[in-house]
């Protein structure tokens, strides 16, 4: 069976110059990015591409947008996509944490001034992240998440 996947032609791995197929998006990348849209933002990197060492990880999205009254200072942001859309809401958290942790602290590193959010539809605020064992995972690890419409793609909740 053919696995589908996202292929950038002019990305290839910056130690050792081999193409190498990117994720696929993930199911609400288009909805997100519009919404990103509508709320003032500017899409910079689609995706966010992140070299560390002889690897090189994708951010879903990189924005930026001009602070109100500053043109020269820009608030920018990198968002990982996250549906929840498997066979288990704690497995899909499990792994939406992982990569949360993963690319918060390479970002730290590969570009200081940029935050890391995690996007998910509000019906998932109003489940998993609802509940003890995703109110922890925000409490304890997910410092920034904004929360989407699906339907009217755009952005109901920024937190912080």
């Amino acid at each position: 069976m053919e696995e589908l996947v996202r292929v950038y032609s002019s990305k290839r791995n910056l130690t050792d110059g081999i193409q190498r197929p990117m994720p696929a998006l993930d199911h609400f990348h288009a909805i997100v990015r519009n919404a990103l849209i509508k709320d003032g933002w500017t899409i910079t990197d689609d995706p966010l591409t992140l070299p560390v060492g002889r690897r090189t990880l994708a951010i879903d999205l990189g924005a930026e947008r001009s602070l109100i009254g500053a043109e020269r200072d820009k608030q920018r942001i990198a968002v990982e996509i996250k549906t929840f859309g498997g066979a288990s809401p704690v497995a899909d958290l499990q792994q939406a944490l992982g990569q949360f942790v993963m690319y918060k602290s390479i970002l730290s590193q590969a570009e200081p001034g940029r935050k890391l959010y995690l996007a998910v539809a509000e019906e998932v605020r109003d489940s998993i992240f609802s509940e003890e064992v995703g109110l922890l995972a925000l409490r304890e690890y997910i410092d920034r998440i904004f929360y989407f419409s699906v339907a009217r793609e755009e952005i109901v909740e920024w937190k912080p």
